[in-house]
């Protein structure tokens, strides 16, 4: 079966988090359950330094394959960044900022996917 855009979308998020290092990071499905995406991808950052570079890194990935963020949300100062890529979303948070929002459990209908 051939990828999805979201699903291409998805899999050069992910390697683009791991190559900086992103902590825990969960893709969750929650296109039969939202019309706000098909999919969340979430990962921890150690500090607002790393933070900022998994983001970067994940913009200038996405670019490669013609992909472009509609819109960003947040700073590293402010412990959480959203780039919303229209079926994908994605969350770069500092540690202590994912525990206390908790997506895993606010969107916890929703299907993890494993890689």
């Amino acid at each position: 079966m051939a990828k999805t855009d979201a699903e291409k979308i998805v899999a050069a998020t992910r390697k683009a988090m791991e190559d900086k290092k992103a902590e825990k990071i969960k893709v969750i499905y929650i296109g039969e359950i939202s019309v706000v995406a098909d999919y969340f991808v979430i990962c921890s950052a150690s500090n607002s330094s790393q933070l900022e570079a998994i983001v970067d890194n994940v913009s200038e990935e996405l670019a490669k394959i013609g992909v472009y963020s509609k819109k960003q949300e947040g700073n590293r100062n402010s412990g959480w960044i959203l780039l919303d890529y229209g079926d994908v979303v994605i969350h770069v948070f500092l540690r202590e900022d994912r525990d206390f929002y908790n997506l895993e459990r606010i969107w916890s209908d929703g299907k993890v996917i494993e890689d």
